[in-house]
């Protein structure tokens, strides 16, 4: 070896125990407090403390939703049609207003109608008068008989022609009944309150009875809406609903966001959809305001029950893994416990309910969960603050 390269190899050696003298020095002086091993085992991957943010299981009732999509229906809609035949003679409305059931809304012309009336009436008179004359006869045929003045058939032939007269009165109240049914009929009243739709045929047109349609009345105030469920869930409703239970049924617009109406359940399909495996179900809804429309189409939510007394908790804090839904749950010494829980359903938008696996008061972990396992130390940030 040469003198340059003996050199170069005795400066390496030196250097190289300066280095772990050094080494040694700090570690000795490092390790010297408890406090610095403890935070050396940190620094160098021991028992670590985790900051995490937690909430607390807490009770509440809670409301239990089923969801679907609606559509918005007419509580009433009725096509008007004349029961006469006759000329439209005058329109008492304009399209889109609303009126009153009873209220007069069109005139068919029914001055035939007054004249079959008044021919009715007269044949009345006439053989009311028959009638009389025929019943005088025979009061006089039934003394004359009796001193057997008279035979007894023509007795027998007038009170034949009693009979026969008392049936054409009869036919002629009867005439006369029918005739003012018609001109009742050519004064065409709303027969519900709602608003009219187009006028389908314009005055002076000739009307035909039970065929021409001349406008259609919907009732939107109150309306209904209907959606489908599962099947599944139809015996829990099916149920409530035989026995009067009340279910509230609450409308929001298509985004979900802004609330329509609030209403309740009234009517159940009586067959399941065999295509979609679905019922079909009614809900009524006051709408003074309008805020529905027939045909719209609305977000649908239906509350089937309500568990009293439920356990809630931060919905951040339920994960599920191979074995199913757990929590980490904070015991007194800051360490962590994995709990195997039971969930149910969602509470609003942030909580949801803990059927079983944890007791009320107990704090779950809601964030840095990955980096957890059975005995972790943790350290609280700050309570969740949907469930302080």
């Amino acid at each position: 070896m040469t003198t340059r390269s003996s050199i170069k190899f005795r400066l390496f050696l030196t250097l190289l125990a300066a280095i772990v003298m050094a080494g040694g020095w700090y570690g000795w002086h490092y390790f010297q407090t408890p406090e610095k091993t403890a935070k050396a085992r940190h620094h160098f991957g021991g028992n670590r403390t985790t900051p995490v943010y937690a909430g607390v299981a807490k009770q509440a009732d809670v409301a239990v939703y089923l969801n679907a999509l609606g559509t918005v229906k007419a509580n009433a809609s009725v096509t008007v049609t004349s029961r006469v035949t006759g000329e439209l003679r005058q329109v008492y409305f304009k399209e889109g207003q609303y009126v009153k059931k009873g209220e007069l809304i069109a005139q068919i012309d029914d001055r035939s109608y007054q004249a079959t009336l008044a021919q009715n009436k007269g044949a009345l008179a006439q053989n009311e008068a028959l009638l009389h004359n025929a019943k005088t006869t025979l009061a006089r045929y039934q003394k004359l008989a009796k001193e057997n003045s008279i035979s007894v058939q023509d007795v027998q032939e007038q009170m034949a022609t009693v009979g026969q007269y008392e049936g054409i009165v009869a036919s002629a109240k009867a005439q006369i009944t029918s005739a003012k049914l018609n001109i009742a009929y050519a004064k065409i009243k709303a027969p519900i309150s709602g608003y009219i739709g187009l006028l389908e045929v314009d005055q002076g047109n000739l009307i035909s009875s039970d065929s021409t349609a001349i406008t259609t009345i919907t009732q939107t105030n109150p309306i209904t809406a209907t959606f489908s469920i599962p099947q599944q869930h139809l015996q829990e409703v099916l149920q409530g609903l035989r026995h009067h239970q009340v279910f509230p049924v609450t409308l929001y617009d298509q985004t979900g966001a802004k609330k329509l109406a609030t209403g309740k359940l009234t009517n159940i399909s009586n067959s399941i959809d065999g295509d979609t495996g679905t019922i079909k179900l009614k809900a009524l809804f006051s709408n003074a305001k309008e805020a529905l429309y027939p045909n719209q189409f609305v977000n649908v939510r239906l509350q089937v029950k309500e568990l009293k007394h439920a356990i809630v908790i931060p919905k951040a804090a339920l994960q599920l893994n191979d074995n199913g839904d757990f929590v980490f749950v904070i015991g007194p010494d800051n360490k962590v416990k994995k709990h195997i829980v039971e969930a149910g359903p969602v509470d609003g938008v942030d909580r949801v309910v803990i059927l079983s696996g944890i007791k009320v008061g107990d704090k779950v972990v809601t964030t840095s969960i990955d980096n957890l396992r059975d005995g972790s130390t943790v350290k609280i940030i700050a309570p969740n603050k949907d469930v302080q």
